[in-house]
């Protein structure tokens, strides 16, 4: 569910602030100034006034900032398109200028947001996940209960500084504030492009407000009706999907990596290495839970199959002939430091939202399921996907999100990757068949977010001029694909020769570490 960019930006924008008082279309009663941010230039900004409670329209408010990049051809404008980053509780406010070099700048007014709760808008005070437990990724029986405990901590804490906010930080009250910010701004509709969460903020909004959604692209989507927890332990089945392929992959080249001639054998020798980072630290590795964490990266992205495959090697030599490797360890020291990094934070919104569908209060159904994640596909910290969560001990009753269905939304796409683990590829099947919409599948790729991506032929994160053509077609021209629609993979895994010297694998041209900082900044540029 976390999506692009979902870091809060801290630094202070000047800009003007307006309430709506009406709704009538036509005329914008937004007052814009120019940001005066350096990760905002050119783009204007305001803020927009809400109802923090929609049941209270003429209670308090809350301020909504939004961002604006105008179009560059006015004499072709068709209206303007709304962005969300995902998350919940990303902020979207720069992402209109993630998108100067494609075509839709032309014709639309591109508009970004921090949904109520997030960055510049009013904040949600949420003190999460500071200080508590250890959490590992193969937790002992007795260990399993320090979930509980971070959980529980966690909601008493969000409850304790949330306020009245909290309680109307949720996906209806964000899709009602887009449509205050589309009567603001005098549009009888808007177009939108949201990735992950976005995704299902956007079905909503299509569900709330169908007479106001024009085009729509939701990209790495997720299910439109299936609780929360459910869709974060449909990302198990991902995890061991691109395990067993890398797996595989690097036994039909075992004469390059030296790891196994089965993918049984290849998992074996993985296996060998994660029972001595058990014990202590060993080739770079802290911990078991840093290796896991590189193991789940490293097979869910291709562009960093070979070179870990090469690093596994020599951990595994240096773990035969006990002698240590500093390369190695800086290497993937290294590497573990920026995988750390591609999961956003979850803060006081991802706390909130993700509580409006239900979750089980017997911790023992929690426990269980961590003992199979645990036994069975440890890597990428596959336990916590399916471990206890605030939401067990939420008491605030959150408003659920209204049903989605396909009468009353407009068709439009929807992108999904095959090896995507955030949003697993069978949310993207659902959503577009619930809204009756063109899905355009991405395989054998492991990408979080398909269209714009950010790169060029020397990171790992290419852009795949398939999704953008098609994207672009649809939201510039109208043009939707017809049947069933693939765009290859543009990040295949980096070739490597065999080298059957006892010296080990070949050398390849990007070290592990250089290419997980190369992906971390490619993702959060997604």
């Amino acid at each position: 569910m976390i999506g692009r960019k979902g870091f809060a930006l801290a630094s202070a924008c000047v800009i003007t602030a307006v309430v709506v008082t009406g709704s009538a279309e036509g005329a914008s009663t937004v007052a814009w100034s120019s940001c005066t941010d350096t990760d905002l230039a050119g783009l204007d900004c305001a803020r927009v006034g809400v109802p923090m409670d929609y049941q209270q329209p003429d209670g308090p408010q809350v301020d909504i900032a939004i961002s604006r990049l105008r179009a560059t051809d006015p004499g072709r404008r068709r209206g303007v398109l709304f962005t969300n980053p995902g998350g919940p509780g990303g902020a979207g406010l720069s992402m209109p200028a993630d998108y100067r070099e494609q075509p839709i700048t032309a014709v639309y007014d591109i508009i970004g947001l921090d949904p109520r709760g997030v960055g510049r808008s009013t904040q949600l005070t949420c003190q999460a996940n500071e200080g508590g437990p250890d959490l590992t990724s193969r937790p002992t029986e007795a260990e399993l209960p320090r979930f509980t405990e971070v959980a529980r901590r966690d909601e008493a804490a969000c409850l304790a500084t949330g306020g009245q906010l909290r309680r109307q930080v949720t996906t209806m009250n964000t899709a009602r504030d887009m449509d205050r910010v589309r009567a603001a701004l005098g549009e009888s509709k808007i177009n939108y492009l949201g990735m992950s969460y976005g995704t299902f903020l956007g079905a909503v909004y299509g569900q709330l407000f169908p007479n106001h959604l024009d085009r729509s692209v939701l990209d790495s989507a997720m299910d439109p009706n299936e609780p929360v927890r459910q869709q974060l332990a449909d990302a198990l089945g991902v995890i061991k999907t691109n395990f067993d392929a890398w797996a595989a992959w690097t036994a039909d080249r075992n004469g390059t990596f030296h790891l196994g001639t089965t993918p049984r054998a290849v998992r074996a020798s993985i296996e060998k290495i994660a029972a001595a980072t058990a014990v202590k630290p060993a080739a770079g590795f802290d911990n078991q839970t840093d290796f896991d964490t590189a193991v789940g990266t490293s097979t869910r992205y291709r562009p960093l199959w070979a070179a870990f495959a090469t690093n596994m090697y020599k951990a595994l030599t240096e773990l035969k002939v006990a002698a240590k490797d500093s390369a190695l360890a800086a290497d993937n020291k290294r590497a573990v430091a920026a995988m750390k990094q591609l999961s956003a934070p979850v803060n006081g919104v991802y706390n909130a939202v993700t509580c409006e569908t239900p979750w089980p209060t017997d911790m023992d159904t929690y426990y269980r399921a961590m003992r199979t994640a645990r036994d069975s596909m440890p890597y990428g910290n596959a336990v916590s996907y399916v471990a206890p969560n605030n939401c067990a001990f939420s008491k605030v009753g959150f408003e659920a999100p209204t049903p989605i269905g396909t009468a009353r939304y407009p068709r439009g796409l929807v992108l999904q990757a095959t090896g995507d683990v955030n949003t697993p590829y069978i949310n993207g099947v659902h959503m577009a068949a619930t809204l009756g919409s063109v899905l355009i599948t991405v395989p054998d790729e492991g990408f979080h977010g398909e269209y714009n991506a950010s790169g060029d032929a020397s990171m790992p994160a290419k852009p795949n001029k398939c999704v953008d053509d098609k994207v672009n077609a649809y939201l510039v021209d109208g043009v939707l694909p017809t049947g069933r629609v693939d765009c290859a993979s543009v990040n295949p895994p980096e070739a490597a020769a065999p080298d059957n010297k006892p010296a080990g694998p070949v050398v390849l041209l990007s070290s592990l570490g250089a290419l997980a900082e190369k992906l971390l900044t490619a993702v959060l540029h997604r």
